[in-house]
C-alpha cells in the first residue's frame, strides 16, 4: 500500500505535516538546506541534537532522561532541541511533539556519503527507516562531502524533484529511500538514478596512540572497499555517484532474507528437539 501526502485527515485542502531531522547537530548547514526545500511543501516540524550524532545508527537513549526545548516557532515552522539521538528524536515527535502523523519524514543532509554499506551504520538513515518503520513516508539524503562547509548549492534542485516524486506517487508500507548526492556543481550532475546497493564494507583499522597522560587508546581510522567497482552489471549507488549521478536506494525495513529462508525449510533439523 502506498500512503500520499494529503494533509491532516486526508484532506487536500490543509498542508502536510513534515518532520526534518539529521545526524550532524542542530546548526548543521545541510539541516539547514534541507529545511529551507522542505518549507516549500509543507508545514515543517525540526528536531535535532545540539552535537553531531553520526555513526549511531539505530541507537536510542534509555540510561538518561530525554529532553526537549522549543527554540524557533513562526507560523508553519517549529524547532525542537533534543539530547536523544536521531531515532529519539523521531520517536518522540511521534508521540510527544508533534499532534498527529507527520505525512512524511526527512532526514539530512548528511554531510559525507551513507552509500552502500554505510547505511547500516548511519544516524541519517536510521531516522528515515524509524519513519518507515511507522507507515510514513520517509527519505534520507546525503552529500558525498564531510566539510562542516560543504557547498549544497546542487542540492536544492534534487530534493525538490525526489520530494516532489513521493508526494505525487508515494511508498510502499515499510520502505524508505537513501538518496545520496555526488559533491560536484549542479552542471555536473548528469541525473538521478534509480540504483541498488553497493556490495561493499569498510576495513577498519584501529591506531594505537598515546594521550599526553601517558595512557594507551585506539583510533579508528580505516577505508571503503568496493566489491564491485564496475558496477557488477548493474547500477549500483556507487557506481552512480562515481559517474556523476544522484542515487536513490529504496531501503526495506524487513531484514528478512527471503531466498535464504525458502532455502533453510529443506534443511534437516530433527535432530533439534525439546528437552524441557
Amino acid at each position: 500500500m502506498a500512503y500520499l501526502l494529503r494533509g491532516e485527515n486526508g484532506d487536500m485542502n490543509n498542508k502536510p505535516l513534515i518532520l526534518v531531522t539529521n545526524d550532524d547537530g542542530i546548526e548543521a548547514k545541510g539541516l539547514k538546506e534541507l529545511i529551507m526545500v522542505a518549507r516549500e511543501f509543507g508545514d515543517v516540524v525540526v528536531i535535532s541534537s545540539r552535537e553531531a550524532m553520526s555513526g549511531m545508527s539505530h541507537a536510542i537513549t534509555i540510561k538518561v532522561p530525554l529532553r526537549v526545548k522549543l527554540v524557533k516557532e513562526e507560523p508553519g515552522f517549529k524547532k525542537y532541541l533534543t539530547n536523544g539521538t536521531p531515532v529519539d528524536g523521531v520517536k518522540l515527535a511521534f508521540n510527544s511533539i508533534l499532534g498527529r502523523r507527520p505525512d512524511l519524514v526527512l532526514s539530512g543532509i548528511n554531510h559525507g556519503s551513507n552509500s552502500s554499506s554505510s547505511i547500516l551504520y548511519s544516524g541519517t538513515m536510521a531516522a528515515a527507516m524509524e519513519g518507515a518503520i511507522n507507515h510514513i513516508p520517509s527519505i534520507g539524503f546525503s552529500l558525498l562531502s564531510f566539510d562542516s562547509d560543504a557547498d549544497f548549492s546542487s542540492s536544492a534542485g534534487v530534493l525538490r524533484e525526489v520530494i516532489r516524486m513521493v508526494m505525487e506517487r508515494g511508498l510502499p508500507d515499510g520502505i524508505c529511500l537513501n538518496v545520496n548526492i555526488p559533491a560536484v556543481s549542479a552542471k555536473e550532475i548528469k541525473g538521478i538514478r534509480m540504483c541498488s546497493q553497493a556490495n561493499g564494507f569498510w576495513k577498519e583499522e584501529f591506531e594505537k596512540r598515546t594521550d599526553p597522560n601517558g595512557q594507551e587508546y585506539y583510533w579508528l581510522t580505516g577505508f571503503f572497499h568496493n566489491r564491485e567497482p564496475d558496477g557488477g552489471g548493474t547500477e549500483t549507488d556507487e557506481w552512480a555517484l562515481k559517474h556523476h549521478y544522484v542515487s536513490v536506494v529504496p531501503i526495506n525495513t524487513d531484514l528478512t532474507a527471503y531466498s535464504m529462508l525458502e532455502k533453510m525449510k529443506s534443511w534437516d533439523l530433527a535432530s533439534v528437539k525439546n528437552e524441557g
